[in-house]
């Protein structure tokens, strides 16, 4: 019986965790950050204002639960790619940011970031530290590995993947900051992740390696 309500408990404290960062994203992309108080996510969550400051004590620790859901909501699969075949890895990484940069929340949350940040420059250092940085550093670790692996040539894996994610970036994302209407298809990204990984492979690999 304890064992059955201690699991009602944790399913119900999780169900309120995630209808606050639910609601503190919508609230966020629609009022900005400036324009979103603690009391009104609580409110739009339907939890009591106890429970969202005991999960979330400031408006910046829940900035921050919003921008890692964000970072994470497509990368279901957590397993890197293993060595042997750089372009196979590159692309099972451009695939995951091409999802990742095409999702309407992500373009929301950058449209919110730029706006707000001459007031909040804090969000902005979430934004990057907390969001794209470990993303980033996973594509990093990843060509670290080729290289030590022998597959690939990677002397400043920094630059490179800044290289790589920026191919895809300029073609998936930020042009839709920018563009009306600007809605590249499934197709159409797949193409641009393809060319990334084929400059980016033909670049850095090793044409002995495997054979």
């Amino acid at each position: 019986m304890a064992t059955g309500t201690g699991a009602y408990h944790q399913q119900l404290a999780e169900q309120k965790h995630a209808a606050i960062i639910d609601a503190a994203t919508r609230l966020f992309m629609a009022h900005g950050y400036a324009g979103t108080s603690l009391a009104r996510v609580a409110q739009d969550a339907d939890v009591s204002r106890a429970t969202l400051f005991k999960q979330f004590p400031t408006k910046a620790s829940l900035f921050e639960a919003v921008v890692t859901r964000q970072w994470s909501a497509a990368d279901q699969d957590r397993a890197a790619p293993g060595t042997g075949d750089l372009a196979h890895g590159l692309r099972v990484y451009g695939l995951r940011y091409a999802a990742l940069m095409s999702r309407p929340e992500m373009v929301g949350l950058y449209r919110m970031v730029i706006a707000e940040m001459p007031r909040f420059p804090q969000i902005a250092d979430t934004q990057f530290e907390t969001g794209k940085m470990p993303f980033f550093r996973q594509v990093q670790d990843y060509l670290r590995a080729e290289h030590d692996a022998g597959t690939a040539r990677v002397d400043d894996t920094l630059l490179a993947a800044a290289n790589f994610l920026g191919m895809i970036g300029n073609y998936v994302f930020w042009p839709r900051l920018m563009v009306t209407g600007w809605n590249p298809t499934r197709a159409q990204v797949e193409h641009a992740v393809e060319e990334a990984v084929t400059t980016t492979a033909a670049r850095y690999g090793v044409p002995s390696a495997g054979r």
